[in-house]
């Protein structure tokens, strides 16, 4: 975060459960033991008794009701945050989507405007929630994950925490109650938690965690290279002029594909592309159900801070290989099919006229298994 701003710190789990509440609110009252003014701006028991204890003594900033087609709702009041303004704010469930009419859609974006105001955080979210892993996510769980927050987001954090509990363990909590009320956990059971499903999430949350790890020392070493002592040269830059170039279309699959370019970019630290290619360079002149479907895929690439072009050009083709060479990109992502009948040939067409163009990059066609019965690459 910028040196002005408060300190966000994320407690990450696998699952509902595993204690990430329970361990933010005791360094809450560690901090608070240590002469620190900290104060709850968001809280969720779920009846749990063991971590509704944990509260005592913190100060709760009272919640603001929001009034939504003739009901009202509760919801945190990051205004009222900001005025109380103590040094650490607790905020749970940091990928919560607020009730419209809020001044803010997420959870997250009020968490930034706390920041913002000199605050530091400390908040909760399960890896399911991060924007990239949401597809991977639906095909460990069979669930499409709603509320998301984007990777950007959770680089800005400056410590994230992995709260760990074996798959085993948390189903031992699961059948005593601890969780959920019986009939609920039950339910829990049956679905979501399966123990491969949850050995799977576990696996992912600390692969996750590691990658974070990871970027947080190579920044350290960026940054003793730039400031070491007597030293005049720039810090060494761990991009090799590499990119990903992410093919745009308005096939629904598109919103995968960005996820998925995204990722591959984040973990080897590339530039990132997402290119949509018009004949004449713009959007105007493509029917307008086209048009919306391409500027929302666009959009949605550039609030995962994924810069998007729109090329001029007949052979579609050639334009996207052309922008990669130029961009030094090692890899293009394409989609498997696109649309339907002519549209289906003309986008098997576009794979095998990339291919043969990028015979010097790597091409990776990826298939949307919702869509798709078959395996992708």
């Amino acid at each position: 975060m910028a040196s002005n701003g408060g300190k966000l710190k994320i407690f990450l789990g696998y699952a509902a459960g595993v204690g990430k509440t329970y361990q933010m609110l005791e360094e809450a009252q560690s901090l608070r033991h240590k002469g620190i003014d900290v104060a709850i701006g968001y809280f969720e028991p779920h009846g749990r008794k063991d971590t509704i204890a944990k509260t005592e003594g913190l100060e709760m900033v009272p919640r603001k009701r929001v009034e939504y087609r003739g009901s009202y709702f509760e919801e945190m009041d990051a205004e009222a945050i900001v005025a109380r303004h103590p040094q650490v704010a607790v905020v749970d469930e940091f990928p919560h989507t607020n009730v419209p009419g809020s001044p803010r859609e997420k959870r997250w974006e009020d968490v930034l405007f706390i920041l913002e105001h000199g605050i530091s955080v400390l908040t909760t979210m399960n890896v399911q929630h991060l924007e990239s892993l949401n597809d991977q996510m639906a095909q460990i769980t069979g669930v499409k994950v709603r509320e998301t927050i984007p990777d950007w987001v959770v680089k800005k954090a400056d410590e994230v925490v992995m709260v760990d509990l074996t798959p085993r363990a948390l189903l031992n909590r699961l059948e005593r109650g601890v969780v959920y009320p019986p009939d609920k956990a039950q339910r829990a059971l049956q679905n979501f938690f399966k123990e491969s499903t949850l050995v799977a999430l576990r696996e992912m949350a600390l692969r996750q965690t590691a990658h974070e790890v990871e970027e947080r020392i190579e920044q350290d070493e960026i940054s003793l290279e730039a400031s070491g002592p007597g030293s005049s040269v720039a810090p060494r830059d761990r991009r090799l002029n590499d990119a990903v170039i992410i093919y745009v279309s308005d096939d629904p699959s598109t919103a995968m594909l960005i996820r998925r370019g995204k990722r591959v970019a984040d973990v080897t630290h590339a530039d990132c592309f997402a290119v949509f290619v018009a004949e004449r360079g713009d959007l105007q002149s493509l029917p307008a159900q086209k048009r919306e479907a391409i500027e929302r895929h666009l959009n949605f690439a550039r609030n995962l801070h994924i810069e998007t072009r729109v090329l001029s050009g007949s052979d579609h083709a050639q334009a996207l290989v052309d922008f990669a060479r130029g961009q030094k990109a090692r890899q293009i992502f394409l989609p498997r099919l696109v649309g339907k009948g002519m549209e289906r040939l003309r986008g098997k067409s576009l794979v095998n006229h990339v291919v043969s163009l990028a015979d010097d990059m790597e091409v990776t066609i990826v298939a949307d298994r919702r869509q798709d019965g078959r395996t992708g690459k």
